[in-house]
């Protein structure tokens, strides 16, 4: 089975180039993948899918019915939106969309899944079980993930695998990682209500910047004198906004920021330990404070059986010089977590460094990947979801 998928992934690839430069060079945001969709279900329909649209608000479903041997259900999961960036690669395929760009791979990943689909229906009578190929939307603003949950896209799966792109692993190589591969990710406001006053006159006001400053070095302070070191743990602040005019002291600062954690417990004391760093600052300097935190993502934790087939796939489909450990997990954050509060699951890091040359990150204008990458990810993905079905793994 490993040869004939391996064969007819590279028999496609001038098809996944072409599908992958369209999605390219007609990205869309959040919520807004009409246009992605509608491709998505005619790829998935010319395979002779039972498709669904609309799922998830602009999520797609196809299923693909195997020959009925198991009662086992797997979901392969993808997603389809850009980011609200300018492109500056100057590829001859960059996009078209003013401000709008695939810079974190989802052309990729929407591609992937549409490549495993075409693979896979052509051994559907192989296939003990079900697949389930579910092309998400909105992943970027950490909401898509609940949409598709929420219309039913779990309902029935044992198990979910999904891909990320890398580009710090170079091309035609895969990243396994066992456990935590990303981090929880919450969301973090607090507001400091002080007195406004002139600004030459400080100690006739409450000077809610000034407190502001306070409760940020003191956060950031606090984090490495009394949390363990060993559980990472991330406190940005990345919006502060307060004051009116140069000359009065302002009395009131809102600031905006993220948190990561990798430790569910650690993450669950979190919001106290915050509220009380806070409130301290404040009632020695007089002000007041709102502390409004988040929920929002938790840790990706890959499953530990699910994790090992992908590493068995890829270590047959590809050798093993070319499938990677990682060793430490990621402080970004993936909705991809939402579904493995419904199934276990794992995802998979591809590589798509460029040999010998500068991979931009992630989220960069200039972010490339290396195409040769597709063929890599659709054999490791068509291989696992067959591989899950077969009594042995």
């Amino acid at each position: 089975m490993l040869s004939k998928i391996k064969d007819l992934a590279v028999d496609l690839t001038p098809r996944l180039i072409e599908i992958r430069r369209h999605f390219h060079l007609h990205p869309e945001l959040s919520g807004q993948e009409y246009q992605t969709a509608a491709y998505v279900a005619g790829v998935l329909s010319s395979c002779g899918l039972q498709v669904q649209e609309g799922i998830g608000k602009t999520g797609v479903i196809g299923e693909l019915k195997g020959n009925g041997k198991s009662t086992l259900h797997l979901a392969i999961r993808t997603d389809m939106d850009a980011l609200p960036i300018q492109e500056a690669t100057q590829l001859e395929f960059a996009s078209r969309v003013p401000g709008v760009m695939h810079a974190c791979g989802h052309d990729l990943h929407t591609t992937i899944g549409l490549g495993a689909a075409m693979i896979l229906s052509q051994f559907k009578d192989s296939l003990q079980g079900d697949i389930r190929f579910i092309f998400q939307p909105a992943e970027e603003i950490a909401q898509g993930a609940l949409w598709m949950v929420e219309d039913g896209a779990m309902k029935g799966i044992s198990a979910i695998f999904g891909v990320h792109v890398f580009p710090s692993i170079p091309a035609r190589c895969v990243g396994i990682r066992y456990g935590a591969l990303t981090s929880a990710m919450d969301d973090l406001e607090i507001v400091i209500q002080g007195e406004a006053g002139h600004g030459a006159r400080p100690h006739q006001a409450i000077d809610a910047i000034w407190i502001a400053s306070q409760v940020i070095t003191s956060l950031q302070q606090a984090i490495s004198r009394m949390q363990n070191p060993l559980d990472p743990l991330v406190l940005t602040i990345g919006q502060i906004n307060g004051g009116k005019a140069p000359n009065i002291i302002a009395d009131q600062v809102k600031m905006v920021g993220t948190v990561r954690s990798l430790n569910p417990e650690l993450r669950q004391k979190l919001p106290t330990w915050i509220k009380g760093i806070v409130e301290g600052i404040c009632h020695i300097y007089g002000a007041k404070c709102e502390i409004n935190y988040r929920h929002r993502l938790p840790s990706v934790q890959n499953d530990m059986g699910l994790t090992k087939i992908i590493e068995k796939s890829a270590l047959e489909a590809l050798g093993e010089e070319h499938v990677i450990s990682i060793f430490e997990p990621s402080l970004g954050a993936e909705d991809f977590a939402i579904y493995l509060d419904h199934a276990p699951g794992s995802m998979f890091r591809l590589g798509t460094g460029k040999e010998n040359q500068h991979n931009y990150p992630l989220h960069h204008p200039r972010f490339e990947l290396d195409e040769s990458s597709l063929v890599t990810g659709v054999v490791t993905m068509a291989y696992s979801a067959y591989k899950y079905f077969q009594p042995e793994n």
